[in-house]
């Protein structure tokens, strides 16, 4: 059985709704049914209704502890080959499969989304290095901070591409979606032993003070930023698509009002959910474009 069956083949009961079961049924928010289910599969966890409530402020105290220490020693045991070592042996270790898969999906598609919107800006030309991981072992290779450089070079390069060249994001008659995968992302199955019980939000919310513990002050502070570049990668996307209709549920906003790195994990989980809704946006393009060319062939 799927995991969109266990949503599917779920009783409904009139006096008791579940509340996960109406945000699946809803389809008001593009997104991956499949993916959808795992995320609110995870969501109606264990450890997220009991344990996340105890970790979330503790985890925000040692992000304060760790930014007065940082302050006094912004270079002290800084590493990031260390870290991501860190972040493998937890995700293989303490990350549930579902939030694990989750994880490395989301730098499958964020890697496709900016190949995207470079597909369709004729004229610019933006060398890309695609993350798609389909298991672990990326991680150990730096692979989160290469995510977030990767976004920030994005967006300079593009931006230097069109001032220099005088060109403009536009709308697009007719859309490039070779980048766009519209299949299963080949994920492969995550550890799953007794010990895989934490759910992606606890599991962020854990990672943050450690991410924030192994790198530079300076280099945590550009990885918090980076996540209100979501609006700009919305923006960007908009533009080419020609609406922005379905993008009002982009919640780190604006790019030119920085935020403090304290609710860092919080704002964690809706990039992720950003890049999921834009992605199944241009599916669902994808798609239609699809139909559209098959029915001009036959007519």
């Amino acid at each position: 059985m799927s995991e969109a069956d266990y949503f599917k083949n779920m009783k409904h009961d009139r006096n008791d709704p579940n509340p996960f079961l109406a945000i699946f049924m809803d389809t008001s928010i593009p997104f991956d049914e499949e993916a959808k289910a795992i995320y609110l599969r995870d969501c109606s966890s264990k450890t997220r209704q009991f344990l996340l409530p105890l970790l979330r402020p503790l985890a925000r105290l040692a992000i304060i502890l760790l930014q007065i220490y940082k302050s006094v020693v912004p270079n002290a045991l800084t590493s990031s080959k260390a870290l991501h070592r860190v972040l493998y042996w937890g995700m293989k270790t303490f990350v549930s499969p579902s939030a694990n898969h989750m994880i490395l999906r989301h730098f499958y598609l964020g890697s496709e989304v900016l190949q995207f919107i470079r597909d369709n800006v004729p004229g610019v030309d933006v060398t890309m290095n695609p993350l798609k991981p389909t298991n672990l072992e990326p991680v150990k290779d730096d692979l989160f901070l290469i995510h977030d450089l990767n976004l920030y070079n994005f967006i300079i390069n593009l931006n230097r591409e069109l001032r220099d060249k005088g060109l403009e994001v536009k709308k697009r008659d007719r859309l490039n979606f070779g980048a766009i995968t519209s299949t299963r992302i080949p994920i492969e199955p995550m550890p799953d032993r007794w010990t895989n019980f934490l759910d992606l939000t606890s599991a962020i919310e854990i990672f943050t003070p450690v991410y924030q513990m192994f790198l530079t002050d300076n280099d945590f502070w550009r990885a918090t930023n980076s996540l209100q570049l979501d609006e700009t990668v919305g923006l960007l996307a908009s533009k080419i698509i020609g609406s922005n209709d379905r993008l009002a549920l982009i919640n780190n906003k604006h790019p030119m009002v920085p935020l403090t790195t304290l609710r860092a994990g919080f704002r964690l989980v809706l990039h992720g959910l950003a890049t999921e809704q834009l992605h199944a946006l241009l599916i669902e393009l994808k798609h239609k474009q699809e139909h559209a060319d098959l029915s001009w062939n036959r007519g």
